[in-house]
């Protein structure tokens, strides 16, 4: 008896507590959702402004590196045409 004294003492409050959240379910839920979506829209906007930055930052580098890579060339070429020197024209 006393197993179905235990049984019955905690299945009744469990089963009062679904019954209610059934019934609150039509209730709670939009409002939850209507609560929810501005929250979610805020933390989509700042996943936009972060990946927007996220994209300059990629491009400012990649302009940086490619006006490198034109200096060192640009050098490179400066630095071919000293050492091969003036250049000599045949007399006729």
């Amino acid at each position: 008896m006393a197993l179905l004294d235990d049984v019955t003492k905690s299945f009744v409050p469990s089963a009062l507590v679904g019954i209610g959240a059934v019934l609150l379910a039509p209730v709670l839920v939009p409002a939850l959702a209507n609560g929810l979506r501005p929250l979610a829209k805020t933390l989509v906007k700042g996943g936009l402004m972060v990946t927007d930055k996220i994209y300059e930052a990629v491009a400012e580098a990649g302009e940086q590196f490619n006006d490198m890579v034109a200096e060192a060339r640009s050098e490179m070429g400066t630095t071919a045409a000293q050492a091969a020197g003036p250049k000599r024209t045949r007399a006729k």
